[in-house]
């Protein structure tokens, strides 16, 4: 047998075909060719995986038709702590996606990953167990060390009823778990970057996407740095550690940071990346600005394409769910908006009531981006609501009646309709490039300050516009009509501990049958293009500082 590797076990295995190349099979043993990099189960050779799990990277795997031999060869190798928490977090979201209702993304390091490690060390991994329980801290410092793998949050929210014990909780920056695999020297050579046994083969260019290696990587490996023809090197992956173009693309898996500003106190917080359409883009070192306020032009508004829960335009007490879609109450009425809005056309989305214990209620509706957070839906001018007690219809603070109420188990549609002809209608998205940056846990931020006595003043009816509200498939008749102009969100208000998920689309439980609309999830692609247009219009038509952009080149 070829065998090698120190504190390794290595086979070879006759039988199987290596031309029988598996669809992939996630969730079970599976094996990568380091030759053909094509994935096999292990049970297509048989080998034995008594000493295996799943998601596993620290193994050399040549399947019968590359190696010499003719025979299968299978060699496990010594883990070391990052390859063991990649393995363990990568098993325990995979059980969570097909366990649980709602899976969980983020996990407790003292009920989670240390007993996982501690049940499967022999699997995990070929060296004895320490004598001393130190492990457990080193696996800490290990995921807080590589950010470009791993994501950690070290308390709960403000307001949150997640324990504190639970926290330090820690996840998996990519949550595409068909990426991981070994890091093989073929690979690491094909890429010029090291994997370091983590994100396999899954590389960016900076001047693709802004970051400057894989993540995961550690940098240290072949090819990492390469020397220039005139002498120089690269550096990638130490330039792009300074650089804000590396650290605002590192979110996490639902695309906002876990530790963020909320919007309060009259402020309201927009996530900002560089703007690769900016002038001058070699000012966005951050070194250059040392001291100084950063130009809010060299950047824009950070979207996410998919339509979900905002976690920073809510209540801080409110808490969200790992895959931003469900949320839960705490006390007094508060509210949380969806993290997209539309300002001319017909949409809709459903919301299901899944727990309304007693002496708990719900409003549900529309909200422009002024709406009180601290308050129930519906109760001032920015927003419309629909109560669970007794069908009542708010807007104002005034309650009307509506429809017989709603509670657990059923399925509610919202429905919104708005002309396309207002000014609102007419207008691009703000880009906040005249707004004041700060920079929070290392993301930068736009602050746009509330001027809400003034929007009180300017609003105005948009004739035609109207909201329907539905109740398992039924409509419940027009709720609103000739409502305010403006950009209205999807949003949720809560008293005490009800529990509810939204469904933005584009497949629902009972789609109305009777009127033409969008789905809400188109708007996760449309708001992309919508501010992509007005950041390009706004860098042809503005100079800020000296700073142009360059002729128009067809």
């Amino acid at each position: 047998q070829d065998a090698g590797g120190d504190g390794g076990e290595a086979m070879d295995v006759q039988g199987g075909s290596g031309d029988e190349e598996n669809a992939r099979q996630l969730g079970e043993i599976e094996l990568q060719c380091g030759i053909c990099t094509k994935w096999f189960t292990a049970d297509t050779f048989g080998i034995d995986t008594t000493s295996c799990l799943p998601f596993m990277t620290n193994y050399s795997f040549h399947c019968n038709v590359c190696h010499h031999s003719g025979n299968t060869y299978f060699l496990r190798k010594q883990a070391n702590l990052k390859e063991m928490c990649l393995s363990a977090l990568a098993n325990l979201t995979w059980q969570s996606r097909t366990q649980d209702e709602h899976p969980k993304t983020m996990f407790s390091k003292d009920k989670d990953i240390i007993p996982f490690i501690d049940k499967y060390w022999e699997c995990m991994t070929t060296r004895q167990r320490p004598g001393k329980m130190t492990w457990p801290n080193n696996i800490v410092k290990t995921m807080c060390k590589e950010r470009d793998v791993f994501l950690v949050k070290e308390h709960p929210d403000p307001g949150s009823k997640d324990p504190e014990e639970d926290y330090p909780k820690f996840g998996l920056l990519d949550q595409d778990l068909a990426n991981i695999g070994p890091a093989y020297d073929n690979q690491k050579q094909n890429n010029a970057v090291s994997t370091s046994g983590s994100l396999n083969g899954k590389f960016f260019t900076q001047e693709g996407f802004g970051w400057g290696m894989a993540a995961g990587s550690s940098g240290k490996g072949r090819g990492a740095k390469r020397k220039q023809q005139d002498g120089g090197t690269t550096g990638t992956a130490k330039k792009t550690r300074s650089d804000p173009l590396f650290s605002a693309q590192r979110l996490p898996p639902h695309g906002y940071p876990l530790e963020h500003p909320f919007n309060k106190d009259g402020y309201r917080y927009i996530l900002a990346e560089p703007d690769p359409h900016a002038p001058d883009p070699e000012k966005l070192e951050l070194d250059c600005w040392a001291g100084k306020p950063i130009p809010g032009d060299l950047y824009r508004a950070c979207l996410y394409e998919r339509v979900l829960l905002a976690l920073h335009d809510r209540a801080p007490q409110l808490k969200i769910s790992d895959d931003r879609l469900t949320v839960v109450g705490e006390k007094g009425y508060s509210m949380v908006r969806a993290s997209h809005g539309v300002r001319k056309g017909a949409w809709y989305f459903e919301i299901s009531m899944d727990e309304m214990p007693p002496d708990t209620a719900a409003r549900l509706g529309w909200s422009q981006p002024l709406g009180n957070l601290q308050a129930p839906l519906g109760y001032d001018k920015f927003s419309y609501s629909w109560r669970s007690k007794k069908g009542t219809k708010f807007h104002q603070s005034i309650g009307k009646h509506y429809s017989s109420g709603y509670g657990q188990g059923d399925v509610l549609g919202f429905y919104i309709s708005l002309p396309e002809d207002t000014e609102t209608a007419k207008s691009l998205p703000d880009t906040y490039k005249d707004k004041a940056l700060i920079k929070f846990k290392s993301y930068l931020y736009f602050e746009e300050k509330d001027f809400v006595d003034k929007a009180e003043k300017s609003l105005k009816q948009a004739p035609g516009s109207q909201i329907i509200f539905f109740k398992n498939g039924v409509s419940q008749g027009v709720a609103f009509k000739d409502i305010f102009e403006g950009v209205y969100f999807p949003a949720i208000s809560l008293y005490k501990g009800c529990t509810v998920s939204i469904n933005f689309g584009p497949y629902f439980k009972y789609p109305p049958r009777d009127i033409t609309y969008h789905p809400m999830s188109d708007m996760g692609w449309g708001a992309v293009v919508e501010h992509t247009l007005a950041d390009v219009l706004y860098h042809v038509e503005t100079e800020v500082d000296g700073r142009r952009s360059p002729p128009w080149e067809p």
